[in-house]
């Protein structure tokens, strides 16, 4: 195959896979951004998890809503559980790479707070552990995954399952569902500039 064959079918797979998120999947992606809403303004955060490429999909997601997405608003509480290297090899050495998310989850998860799992085959078993840790601490719990969702689909209280097998496919659409997320969210919060730490610049000033 030419290399600009290449190119195209993998272009054409990746709209295709998009554009079939359209009909039942927008009435899961929706309560989810509902629910985040809801309980970032009851002071709770966000949490989200996921290994390899979903773990970058994740610190992706929680930049977005501590710094700002497309527009001006206060900082939003969102941690990435794969963004600190000394507690990750930590846990992994101590008590085993099953446990690098269920432990920080147990540490720094709230009742109320929203858990996001992210697994493309929806049975990592750390990402699984993890969950299962949020839901017996009384966080929500939320999935991005493929096809069949694995385990993960059952495991949380919402999930949305990507219909491809494809590994690249699949997190070119979790991450399109993360920035339509942020944008719900940050929508919600638009004009409140409020911060503790004094005010923040305007968004003409911030370069991006």
């Amino acid at each position: 195959m030419e290399v600009e064959e290449q190119i195209a079918r993998e272009i054409e797979e990746s709209i295709e896979v998009k554009a079939s998120l359209r009909g039942p999947i927008v009435e899961l992606i929706a309560p989810m951004g509902r629910t985040i809403v809801g309980r970032l303004r009851a002071g709770n955060k966000l949490i989200v998890f996921g290994n390899g490429g979903s773990a970058a999909d994740a610190q992706h997601i929680a930049a977005e809503l501590v710094g700002r997405y497309r527009a001006e608003r206060r900082g939003l509480p969102a941690i990435a559980l794969s963004a600190n290297l000394a507690v990750l090899t930590a846990v992994a050495n101590d008590y085993g790479f099953d446990e690098v998310f269920a432990r920080q989850i147990g540490a720094l998860g709230n009742r109320g707070d929203v858990a996001l799992a992210i697994s493309t085959s929806g049975d990592s078993l750390n990402v699984l552990r993890g969950v299962e840790v949020a839901r017996k601490c009384g966080l929500h719990t939320m999935g991005l995954s493929g096809r069949t969702g694995g385990r993960l689909r059952a495991l949380t209280d919402l999930c949305v399952c990507v219909p491809s097998d494809v590994t690249p496919r699949i997190q070119e659409a979790h991450i399109l569902i993360g920035h339509i997320l942020c944008g719900i969210v940050e929508q919600a919060f638009l004009g409140d500039l409020s911060k503790t730490n004094g005010e923040v610049m305007a968004a003409s000033s911030l370069p991006r």
